[in-house]
């Protein structure tokens, strides 16, 4: 945790990273990754860009000393929120794909697509059940087919398990399941702040139960889920980079969400990687 102080030693500011330490089959086979989601928070909005500047700098200098492999930021509330912050402190930028669902003017059954709107249709007559996870054992479940789902995939760092089990466990996070026969084939972690809700984590069985369409019942309970608790707005916060072609992007917005483009920095503590990298990703 960083933080910053007036001069009466009043904390006005504070932003979060967490450390992982990670596992590849190429060297340097075990890193650490620093990984901060938003800017932070602060008591003062008029000095927020300043205090994060600051901020920034000293955990930059601290990751770097700690041989922190690379940090990330991710979910920044503006695209070129702290550009120049970041940039002074060997920052570079990626372009990220996240899709929003607005709750709030239109029923969300009035934004399917046809296509979407008859598979879930079909899929609930075959007996399909999504409801909220009740039981340690189903949420035991539950993370059990995420860790399947992203054994194999290249982004496919989770949180441990006891993570997933006290967001079952509060208010303001929710472990969705769809359930066939008393097996869990698909399920999401969501959270929900504010007026906003954010799908975080999304995984089915979809290869094992192709007819049944897991991933999008996961994802149509969710958005339902969202807009009977008064949320306005829903968030799928990962949708990978901004290829031309990404089928899991259009999968999203045939629920009825707009693409939105942000940016993903990234700092490597190893100079010259950082500077290739920020040559190669150069704007």
């Amino acid at each position: 945790m960083v933080i910053a102080t007036d001069e009466n030693g009043k904390v006005v500011a504070h932003m979060l990273s967490t450390l992982r330490r990670r596992g590849s089959w190429l060297p340097p086979y075990l890193y650490t990754q620093g990984r901060v989601y938003g800017e932070g928070e602060y008591d003062d909005l008029n000095h927020k860009e300043e205090l994060f500047g600051r901020m920034l700098k000293a955990l930059t200098h601290k990751l770097d000393r700690s041989l922190c492999l690379f940090i990330e930021f991710s979910d920044i509330s503006e695209k070129m929120f702290g550009y120049q912050h970041f940039r002074n402190n060997g920052f570079f930028p990626l372009l990220w794909q996240e899709i929003h669902n607005s709750l709030h003017s239109r029923k969300p059954e009035e934004r399917l697509c046809l296509r979407t709107r008859n598979i879930i249709r079909k899929s609930y007559k075959s007996g399909i059940i999504t409801r909220e996870a009740e039981t340690i054992e189903e949420v035991k479940n539950f993370y059990k087919m995420l860790r399947g789902f992203y054994r194999m995939k290249l982004r496919r760092l989770i949180p441990p398990y006891q993570q997933f089990l006290k967001l079952s466990e509060i208010d303001k996070a929710k472990i969705l399941i769809t359930i066939y026969k008393n097996k869990i084939i698909g399920g999401c972690a969501c959270i929900y702040s504010e007026e906003n809700a954010y799908l975080w984590y999304l995984a089915s069985k979809a290869k094992s139960h192709p007819i049944l369409h897991p991933k999008t019942l996961t994802v149509w309970y969710a958005i339902q889920y969202a807009y009977e608790h008064h949320y306005a707005h829903i968030s799928f916060m990962d949708v990978g980079l901004p290829w031309k072609k990404n089928p899991f992007r259009n999968f999203i917005l045939s629920f009825g969400g707009k693409p939105v483009a942000k940016y993903r920095w990234f700092h490597f503590s190893i100079p010259f990687i950082n500077q290739i990298l920020s040559w190669f990703y150069r704007e």
